[in-house]
């Protein structure tokens, strides 16, 4: 039996001074930074791949990604491991907040370009406490000949 779902849960968090989320649902783990190792010919928004218990996954900055101002290094840096285009990439985020619950209904399409963000890479926006949440697209975050040049490039390809 189908059912439609009436609310979705969210990780929030920060880049710069704007909230973001996911679908915690998209996280497969929420980790500290590791010790990077370069590619060579990436894209201006990859740092890098890491070793995660064997698996070589791509890291992308979402600052650079979005055109937001670089950051500051900071402790509360956190790695968002997702699933995009069939591999893993860990999400290089300021800090994650919390994780909330938030009924589909209240998520409104997102405006043309927000804090600097196209609208592209994002699903929607929501009012959490009375702070904007805007809902990144996964989906959107790399073009398909990014995630295969990023795959080729981190030797993850099939």
């Amino acid at each position: 039996m189908e059912t439609d779902i009436q609310e979705i849960q969210l990780a929030c968090f920060r880049l710069g001074d704007a909230t973001f989320a996911a679908d915690i649902m998209r996280i497969k783990e929420i980790i500290r930074p590791q010790k990077l190792t370069k590619l060579p010919k990436a894209p201006a928004f990859v740092e890098g791949v890491i070793n995660l218990r064997g698996m070589v996954i791509p890291v992308i900055d979402l600052r650079k990604r979005f055109e937001l101002p670089e950051r500051v290094a900071l402790e509360e840096a956190r790695l968002l491991v997702v699933g995009v285009s069939r591999q893993l990439v860990g999400l290089v985020v300021d800090d994650v907040t919390e994780v909330v619950t938030v009924q589909v209904g209240d998520i409104k399409p997102p405006p043309h370009s927000i804090d600097g963000v196209s609208a592209e890479y994002l699903i929607g926006v929501c009012l959490v406490r009375d702070t904007l949440v805007m809902l990144v697209n996964l989906d959107r975050i790399l073009t398909s000949r990014e995630a295969s040049a990023i795959a080729g490039l981190a030797g993850t390809g099939r």
